[in-house]
């Protein structure tokens, strides 16, 4: 069992979980009160609420397979998920004129029921996910990619499979056929063709068996949601890259980038004055940070912050952690990411999108793309606010051995970019504003 499906099953048992804290609700509340009536009554306030929970749990990173139900991650997950659709659903009740539900007594009772009903689904699916064998892998080829595909398999153990057996040499077919033959590998990697050999054609004998061939940039894209780029070619990027199929994407896109940028501009105005004010008081210089980026095509732009470190004595160079020349005030602005807000002018613009790879300045993009291979593709969309990289779970740094891993996912995003990638984006983007920040 794949990890996407493993996620969908969590997602519909969080929603039946959510029903049956509902109904219990019910039951406790309304003993004397027809329960068929009661459900019908609050069914439609409570869907609401639902999406708030579920769309809280997936922010709070409760989907992560790798989660121990007992460990203190999720237990964390739990109660931060907990505190905030608690808080989001107390806010709909009282906003909410047109509905006669009373929110205290019920909101307690079902956040009571559902947190209970919540440990026992996850602790069931834990248990019976281990219970579940792993489905059996072989690799083709002993080397750097073999090995990267043994590290990744370990790290990630939610993948669901089981190395069985790495193909050295030729010689070793014969072996590989008994384990396919017997059951025990389902899905082979090929890291190496043996060049010059018959390996393809003794492949094509085990495909009568069932079994899932990839190569190697395919499952390591599958198990890591990146794009190796060392392990590439630029057949892969004509291969990969349709980019007359995504015009309907790019069109809705661009409207919801419009849409959003306005609401977000015309919302936080009223507070520029005030931020404005306190950049200038805490140290000297203008209110707005300026730089040139590269945008789509490999396009000059202005972007625009605020400005959150001092001008006195600054080189310009990379941020680097615990870095100096942050003020006080410019640390929260990052943590928050509120210096960003002005780059609602760069999106209305259409130089920049809400989702996209981080636009870099020209002068490191011109050396990055002498050291690294296919660098400049990532300018085949605009840059953005947020991207896959910067919600990948691990801060990358300027170096070259980093910036290679911001690549890989600045290509992932490219391949597979869609409204529902987009929105997972978003999504995780909230949840590391709200867990600890940014730089």
């Amino acid at each position: 069992m794949n990890s996407r499906l493993k996620k969908v099953i969590l997602f519909i048992g969080d929603f039946i979980t959510l029903f049956l804290a509902l109904a219990m609700m019910i039951s406790v509340r309304y003993h004397k009160t027809d329960f068929n009536d009661q459900l019908i009554y609050h069914i439609g306030p409570f869907s609401v609420i639902f999406i708030i929970w579920l769309i809280t749990i997936y922010v709070s990173g409760l989907y992560d397979l790798n989660l121990r139900v007992k460990g203190r991650r999720f237990f964390r997950g739990v109660t931060s998920a907990a505190i905030m659709a608690s808080l989001i659903s107390i806010i709909y009740f009282y906003l909410n004129i047109t509905s006669s539900v009373t929110p205290r007594t019920n909101l307690v009772l079902f956040i009571g029921f559902f947190i209970i009903i919540f440990y026992a689904w996850r602790y069931l699916h834990q248990t019976i996910s281990h219970a579940v064998p792993r489905t059996g892998l072989a690799i083709i080829g002993f080397n750097q990619k073999s090995l990267t595909i043994e590290e990744e398999l370990k790290k990630n153990p939610s993948a669901g499979y089981q190395l069985e057996m790495i193909v050295k040499s030729e010689a070793e077919f014969s072996e590989l056929k008994t384990q396919v033959e017997n059951g025990k590998v389902k899905v082979i990697v090929v890291c190496d063709d043996f060049a010059n050999s018959g390996s393809a054609n003794n492949l094509l004998s085990l495909l009568q068996n069932r079994i899932s061939v990839f190569s190697y940039p395919d499952f390591y894209e599958l198990i890591c949601g990146k794009i190796p780029v060392e392990a590439i070619s630029a057949t892969w990027f004509l291969e990969n890259l349709r980019e007359n199929q995504k015009n309907y994407f790019n069109l809705l896109k661009r409207v919801i980038d419009i849409i959003g940028a306005l609401v977000a501009l015309i919302i936080s105005l009223v507070f520029w004055p005030l931020i404005a004010l306190i950049i200038k008081l805490e140290s000297k210089g203008p209110t707005f940070f300026k730089q040139t980026r590269l945008g789509r095509r490999g396009q000059e732009f202005t972007i625009i912050k605020f400005r959150t470190m001092r001008v006195e004595n600054n080189d310009q160079a990379l941020t680097v952690d615990g870095d100096k020349r942050i003020t006080t005030f410019g640390n929260f602005l990052r943590k928050t990411r509120i210096d960003e807000i002005p780059q609602m002018i760069n999106i209305i613009k259409g130089e920049m999108s809400f989702i996209g790879p981080r636009p870099e300045r020209p002068e490191f993009a011109k050396n990055l793309e002498v050291s690294l291979p296919f660098y400049n593709t990532r300018l085949i969309v605009k840059p953005g606010l947020s991207g896959w990289d910067q919600v990948s779970g691990e801060y990358h740094s300027p170096t070259e051995q980093d910036t290679l891993k911001k690549l890989q996912n600045d290509l992932f995003y490219i391949k597979n970019r869609s409204l529902f990638l987009d929105a997972t984006i978003f999504l995780k983007t909230i949840a590391t504003i709200l867990s600890h920040g940014g730089r």
